[in-house]
C-alpha cells in the first residue's frame, strides 16, 4: 500500500537539492494556442525514482481512515479521515482535469517542522482525489493543513483546471503551532506565469475573494513574529516568508526569467540583474502576457531550456567540456583557494525523476479533455507521451511495478531514458542530434494523431463513456510502449555508432555502412573540436607539441 501511495520510491532526502529543484510553468486559457489551461512540472532531486502514480476512484465506508506517508521518505506520519468518495488520479491530474504541481521554496526555517501529519506531497495527492475544480483544491488543501497540521517547508503550488489557474504559496508556523499561513491567487486568463523554488507572490488584494484567497492570520502571524510592521495593503508574502537571496535568484528565479525570456511580451533584459542574483534589483513580476499564443509544444520546449543564447548560457565555457554539455555536476557551489563559486541550475536538469505538461480543455468531456503529457528523466532527453486523465491504469513502463531507484530494468521507462541520457551527456554536441531525431519523430506523431484519436474517443463516448475510457487507456499504453521500443533501438544505435569514442558512418536510411566484403566501414575518429584543442594548447603550452625534427 505504501508503494502505491508514494510517487518517489527510494528517494533520498537532500534538503539543499530539494529546495533548489523543480520548475513549474502556467499558461492561462486565453494565453494558450488552443484555449487549454497548461501547467508543467519537473520533479527534480538526486536519488529519485520517478514513476506515474495511479489512484483509482473509490467509495469509502463511514469512519474509514487514510494513512499518510511522507512523500520524500515513506515515513508514516499518521492518519486522517478518508473522504466518502475519491476520484481517479493519474500522476498529477485527476478525472476532472484538476492538475497540481509544486516547487519547494524553503522559506523561513523558523516555520519548518510544524506539528501534524500532512506533508506537501500528500497534500497534492489527497487534494487531487477530492477536488473537482482548482478553487475547490485550494480550499481542500488549506482546510487539511489547518485541521491536521503541515510538516513541510515552504511551497509554491500550481493548481489548475480547464477554466482557472491558481498559484498558492504556503509555509508552516513552526514547531509550536499547528497549521500554515498561505495565499492563493487566481491568475488572469491571458497571462503566463512561472515559479522555481523561490516564493513569487508579493502584494495581493485583501478584498477580492473571487481572485484571491488567504489565511486569515497570514499578516497577523508575521506581525506576531516580528517579521512585519507595515500596513496590511503593503504586505508581501514572498518578502516576509521567503526573502530574496543570491541563491534564490540565481538558482531559482533565473529559471523563471528564462521562461519569460522565451515567451513574455516584454524586454526581459530589465530583470536580468535579478536573475543574475542581485538582491537589490527589481524582482521579476509574477506574470506577463505572452508575445504569442503558447502551445503545449512551446511549454515542452521551455522545459528543455538550458539558458541557451542568453547571458547565462554555459555551453561555451570550460565547464561544458569538449562537447558543449549544457549541464554542470553538483553540488551547486564549490570552493577554490578559499573562494566560493557556483554552477548554474537550469530548467532542464539531469536529476529529474519525472516531468509533465498538463493540458486541460473545457470544451471536451472531462474524460477526454485532460492530457498529462508525461516523461521520465530529464525533459531535454525524454519523450512526452499522452496520458489521458481518465485512464484506469498507468502504462506498464511508467508504473510502480516497473522498477525502483537501485534496480535497473529494461521494462522501466525511468531506466531506459536514464540509460540513453547518460550516454549522451558527456559527448553532448556529438550525440544529441541522434536523440533529438527520435524524440521529435515520436512527439510529432503523437500530436499529429491527437485530433483523430480524440475524434474516435468522442464517437465512442456518445454511446458508452466507459468504453471511451478503455480506448484512451489502451491508447496511452500504446504510445508509451511505442516510445520504449524506439528508445531501446536508439540506445542500441548509440552504443554501436559511438563505441570507443569513434563514429561509425551511416547510410542515408540510418543503417551503418559496410564494405564490399560485408565488414563495417572504416570508422571516423573525430578527435576534439578545434576550440577545445586550442584550450588544451593554451593550458599545456608546448607539452604536447610535436618537435620540428620529428615532422
Amino acid at each position: 500500500m505504501k508503494k502505491t501511495i508514494l510517487l518517489f520510491l527510494g528517494m533520498v532526502i537532500l534538503s539543499v537539492a530539494t529546495s533548489l529543484a523543480c520548475t513549474n510553468f502556467i499558461v492561462g486559457k486565453a494565453a494558450s494556442a488552443d484555449g487549454s489551461v497548461i501547467v508543467s512540472y519537473s520533479a527534480d532531486s538526486y536519488g529519485m525514482y520517478g514513476y506515474l502514480a495511479h489512484f483509482p476512484a473509490a467509495v469509502h465506508p463511514e469512519g474509514a481512515m487514510r494513512d499518510v506517508y511522507e512523500w520524500d521518505t515513506n515515513k508514516h506520519l499518521g492518519q486522517i479521515p478518508e473522504a466518502p468518495v475519491t476520484y481517479n488520479v493519474i500522476g498529477n491530474m485527476n478525472e476532472w482535469q484538476v492538475t497540481i504541481g509544486e516547487t519547494t521554496n524553503g522559506g523561513r526555517e523558523e516555520c519548518w517542522e510544524g506539528p501534524g501529519v500532512i506533508d506537501y506531497g500528500s497534500l497534492i495527492y489527497i487534494a487531487l482525489q477530492r477536488a473537482r475544480t482548482a478553487r475547490e483544491a485550494v480550499l481542500i488543501m488549506t482546510s487539511l493543513v489547518k485541521e491536521h497540521g503541515y510538516v513541510s517547508e515552504g511551497e509554491t503550488f500550481s493548481i489548475a483546471d480547464p477554466n482557472e489557474a491558481w498559484i498558492m504559496e504556503m509555509i508552516g508556523k513552526g514547531k509550536e503551532e499547528k497549521g500554515a499561513v498561505w495565499v492563493a491567487l487566481r491568475l488572469p486568463d491571458d497571462v503566463i506565469c512561472a515559479h522555481a523554488n523561490q516564493a513569487r507572490v508579493r502584494q495581493f488584494p485583501l478584498d477580492d475573494p473571487e481572485n484571491c484567497l488567504y489565511a486569515e492570520d497570514v499578516i497577523t502571524f508575521a506581525r506576531k513574529k516580528g517579521w512585519y510592521n507595515g500596513a496590511d495593503k503593503d504586505f508581501s508574502f514572498a518578502d516576509v516568508y521567503n526573502p530574496l537571496t543570491f541563491d534564490g535568484l540565481r538558482f531559482c528565479d533565473a529559471r523563471v526569467w528564462s521562461f519569460f525570456n522565451l515567451y513574455a511580451d516584454a524586454d526581459m533584459s530589465k530583470w536580468l540583474p535579478s536573475a543574475k542574483g542581485d538582491v537589490k534589483a527589481e524582482p521579476i513580476p509574477l506574470y506577463f502576457k505572452p508575445k504569442h499564443k503558447i502551445s503545449v509544444q512551446d511549454v515542452q520546449k521551455a522545459m528543455r531550456d538550458h539558458y541557451e543564447g542568453t547571458d547565462l548560457d554555459m555551453t561555451g565555457d570550460l565547464g561544458a567540456g569538449a562537447w558543449s554539455m549544457p549541464y554542470r555536476l553538483r553540488p551547486l557551489t564549490y570552493k577554490v583557494d578559499g573562494k566560493d563559486y557556483f554552477n548554474e541550475r537550469t530548467i532542464s536538469t539531469f536529476q529529474t525523476g519525472f516531468t509533465f505538461v498538463g493540458q486541460m480543455r473545457s470544451w471536451l468531456p472531462r474524460e477526454i479533455g485532460g492530457v498529462l503529457w508525461f516523461g521520465n528523466d530529464d525533459a531535454n532527453t525524454s519523450v512526452y507521451t499522452p496520458v489521458y486523465c481518465s485512464i484506469t491504469e498507468a502504462p506498464a513502463c511508467y508504473s510502480v511495478e516497473a522498477g525502483d531507484a537501485v534496480t535497473f530494468s529494461f521494462e522501466s521507462a525511468f531506466w531506459m531514458f536514464n540509460w540513453v541520457s547518460n550516454m549522451v551527456y558527456m559527448r553532448y554536441s556529438m550525440m544529441i542530434d541522434d536523440l533529438r531525431k527520435v524524440q521529435t519523430s515520436l512527439e510529432e506523431s503523437f500530436f499529429a494523431s491527437q485530433k483523430e484519436v480524440e475524434k474516435e474517443a468522442l464517437s465512442i463516448f456518445k454511446a458508452n463513456p466507459s468504453a471511451a475510457v478503455a480506448y484512451l487507456t489502451k491508447y496511452s499504453a500504446c504510445t508509451a510502449d511505442k516510445t520504449m521500443k524506439d528508445w531501446m533501438t536508439l540506445a542500441q544505435k548509440l552504443i554501436v555508432k559511438y563505441n570507443d569514442c569513434v563514429i561509425k558512418p551511416e547510410n542515408e536510411d540510418g543503417t551503418f555502412k559496410r564494405t564490399e566484403t560485408g565488414l563495417g566501414e572504416r570508422v571516423i575518429t573525430p578527435g576534439y573540436p578545434e576550440d577545445f584543442n586550442r584550450r588544451v594548447v593554451k593550458e599545456t603550452k608546448k607539452r604536447y607539441q610535436v618537435p620540428a625534427s620529428k615532422k
